[in-house]
C-alpha cells in the first residue's frame, strides 16, 4: 500500500506557485498539439489553420471546463458568488465542459474557414487521451476525485483527506481513459483511416464515456452532490449522455462509408 502526502506546487518562483495541476493541462497541450502536426494531420489547409485553431481550442477548453464546472456541480454555490467563476486557479473543471468547450470551439473554426469540423474532431480526439493521462496524474498528486475505501494491496492512503485506504481511482483512468485508449484510437486510425470523418469522435466518446462510467462506480462522488439518480454520480449520468452521442456518431459515420 502507498501513502500519497505529494505537494501540489510542483515549483515556485518568488511568490508566484506552479502547480502540478496547471502544468498537466500545459504539457498536455503542448504534447498533443506537436504529435498532431507531426503524425496525423493529412490535409495541407487543415495544417495552414492549425496553429490558429489551437489557440481558439484553448480558450474553448478553459472557458467550456470551467462553466461546466460551474453548471453541473457546484450551480447552487456560484449563483450566490458569481465573482468566484472567474477563480479558477483555485480549481473546479469539468472534463465534460471542456469536451463541449472544444465542440464548439471546433465547429466554429471550421465553419469560419469552411472546413469540416469533425476534420479536427478526430485529430482532437486523437490526442486528447495524452492531455486526460496527465491531468489524471495531477488529480492522484492532488489528492482529489479519490477512490472509495479499499483493502486491496495498491491502496493508497491521502493524508490530506483521512487515513483509510482507498482505490487510486485517478490512476485506473490515467491508465484506461489515457494510455490505452490513446493506443486504441491509434489503432483505428490505421485500419479505418477511409471512414468518413467523425468516425474517431465517434468511437472517442464511446470508448472514454464507457471507461469513465465504469470506473466511477470506485470514485467518490462529489460531496455536496452525493449520488444523483439509481446510485449514479453526476459524472457518470453525464457520461452515459456522451455514450449514446458517441454510439450514434461512429454507427453513422461507419454506415455512411459502407
Amino acid at each position: 500500500m502507498f501513502i500519497n502526502n505529494f505537494d501540489p506546487v510542483a515549483f515556485s518562483i518568488f511568490s508566484l506557485n506552479f502547480r502540478w495541476y496547471s502544468l498537466a493541462y500545459v504539457f498536455g497541450i503542448i504534447i498533443g498539439w506537436i504529435l498532431a502536426k507531426k503524425f496525423f494531420i493529412k490535409n495541407d489547409k487543415i495544417i495552414e489553420k492549425f496553429d490558429d485553431y489551437i489557440t481558439f481550442l484553448i480558450i474553448g477548453i478553459i472557458v467550456g471546463g470551467r462553466l461546466g464546472y460551474v453548471i453541473f456541480y457546484n450551480l447552487d454555490y456560484y449563483i450566490n458568488n458569481i465573482l468566484e467563476i472567474f477563480i479558477i486557479w483555485q480549481g473546479g473543471m469539468s472534463f465534460h465542459g471542456g469536451l463541449l468547450g472544444v465542440i464548439l470551439t471546433s465547429i466554429w473554426f471550421a465553419k469560419k474557414n469552411n472546413q469540416d469540423p469533425y476534420v479536427y474532431l478526430d485529430i482532437v480526439s486523437t490526442v486528447a487521451p495524452i492531455g486526460i493521462f496527465f491531468g489524471r496524474v495531477a488529480n492522484f498528486i492532488n489528492s482529489e476525485l479519490y477512490g472509495t475505501e479499499t483493502s486491496l494491496p495498491w491502496g493508497v492512503k491521502f493524508i490530506q483527506i483521512d487515513n483509510l485506504y482507498r482505490h487510486p481511482s485517478q490512476l485506473y483512468e490515467a491508465f484506461f481513459e489515457g494510455i490505452l485508449l490513446f493506443f486504441i484510437l491509434l489503432y483505428l486510425r490505421k485500419k479505418f483511416w477511409k471512414k468518413n470523418p467523425g468516425f474517431i469522435s465517434g468511437m472517442f466518446l464511446l470508448i472514454y464515456s464507457a471507461f469513465r462510467f465504469f470506473i466511477e462506480f470506485l470514485r467518490v462522488p462529489d460531496e455536496h452532490l452525493g449520488y444523483i439518480l439509481l446510485g449514479l454520480s453526476m459524472g457518470q449520468i453525464i457520461s452515459l449522455i456522451f455514450l449514446i452521442i458517441g454510439i450514434y456518431l461512429s454507427f453513422l459515420k461507419y454506415a455512411i462509408e459502407k
